[in-house]
């Protein structure tokens, strides 16, 4: 039987959890996805909002359980963040995401929560995570360098004279193809867990032509690329513009998929500690985080996709698609290795180096130096804050 005041505090918890997934669908998760197809004026802001909210979604209940796990477990140790620590935390980083969202600067939600999490759980006497934060700050400084050389150097094989898109484009649809049969989906692997769709075929057909797991695994994997490059191949051959702007929408899919597996466990990661107590299973709080994020995207997206497509750079069809390219690789990296991280920054890096492949047209050097001064200070806000109103709150309120 819970107790009565233990129900209400998750209570007061999960209303702050949704708030934060909305400020995070209006933001990162909403806005970032389908601001280079935007730019690159491949769908309209309202449709864009639109279709981000439901592939958000989806990527929570399907991809988020690792990232949501790691933010509510594996950032402090020692000790077990409480409902009052969930609040504490959740509403701290949500009001520096919301303040981000409406003053129209894109603040790194990973970074807030993270800080709050870890502000709020040394306040409560917990242990530094130092190999957890290791592999976050890793992911986090390789992130502009891997993702803008990455999208500088497609753009500029995209731009190349004597190189024709008719061949690079199909190309690089087939490697989109090898990363999304690696994706890893809650379902499909059974009693064992999630599973990418390469794996889980190799696992059904094992045997079956004197192939073993390993090879049916190579040859899945494979299939998907072949067939993902050869559409792709189709579609610019028939038009070249269209088909580069069908692909881009393609792209920007599979990123609001990804941001939805990820950001979703920003949102609702600090509730997972409660969930033994409340007797609230997993996949009903990522439905929850996903609802949260849905409605962010609807209603608060579209002035985020403005900002980005307008302020940062004016791409068109090819730097788009070689920003999102390596936009999607780092999103689901960081999906699979549970690490939370910024799409923020995972798309506005990539922007600044496909932008900065035509001779950094477009790319606003003042934007920028707000943006990184924004992301560095979120972090240390949100420690900050986290841990001194969660010293307050415990003397006042005993929470």
């Amino acid at each position: 039987m819970v107790a009565a005041g233990t129900l209400a505090t998750f209570v007061v918890a999960a209303l702050a959890s949704l708030f934060m997934a909305w400020a995070i669908g209006a933001g990162s998760s909403g806005s970032t996805p389908f601001a280079p197809a935007v730019g690159a004026n491949a769908i309209s802001v309202m449709r864009a909002g639109f279709i981000v909210g439901l592939l958000g979604f989806a990527g929570a209940f399907l991809q988020g359980a690792n990232v949501t796990n790691a933010v509510g477990t594996e950032l402090i140790g020692g000790v077990t963040l409480t409902a009052g620590a969930a609040v504490v935390a959740l509403l701290t980083a949500a009001v520096l995401v919301a303040i981000g969202v409406f003053a129209g600067y894109p603040i790194a939600t990973a970074f807030t929560v993270t800080g709050a999490v870890v502000g709020v759980g040394l306040a409560m006497g917990g242990d530094p995570a130092w190999s957890k934060y290791q592999q976050i700050v890793s992911l986090w400084v390789l992130t502009p360098f891997v993702g803008g050389g990455a999208s500088y150097a497609t753009a500029r094989l995209l731009r190349a004279d004597g190189v024709s898109e008719r061949w690079t484009v199909p190309a690089l649809a087939g490697l989109v193809g090898l990363l999304v049969a690696n994706m890893e989906f809650a379902g499909l692997g059974g009693a064992s867990g999630s599973a990418s769709v390469a794996r889980a075929a190799a696992v059904e057909l094992t045997g079956l032509g004197g192939l073993g797991e390993t090879g049916w695994f190579v040859a899945a994997s494979l299939l998907v690329a072949l067939a993902a490059a050869a559409v792709v191949g189709r579609w610019v051959t028939t038009d070249k513009t269209r088909g580069q702007r069908r692909f881009l929408l393609v792209l920007g899919g599979l990123v609001a998929f990804s941001a939805g597996g990820s950001q979703v466990g920003l949102a609702i990661g600090p509730l997972v500690p409660l969930l033994d107590v409340v007797a609230v299973p997993l996949p009903a709080l990522l439905v929850g985080g996903g609802l949260g994020l849905l409605a962010g995207s609807w209603t608060g997206a579209p002035r985020m996709i403005k900002a980005l497509a307008q302020d940062y750079s004016s791409l068109g069809p090819r730097r788009s698609i070689a920003a999102m390219i390596p936009s999607f690789a780092i999103a689901q990296t960081a999906v699979a290795l549970g690490v939370p991280v910024s799409f923020n920054e995972i798309i506005v890096s990539a922007i600044i180096g496909s932008g900065y492949a035509a001779g950094g047209s477009g790319v606003s050097g003042r934007k920028m130096l707000y943006t990184v001064l924004a992301w560095i200070g979120s972090l240390a806000l949100a420690l900050g804050l986290g841990y001194g109103v969660f010293t307050l709150a415990s003397s006042v309120l005993g929470v």
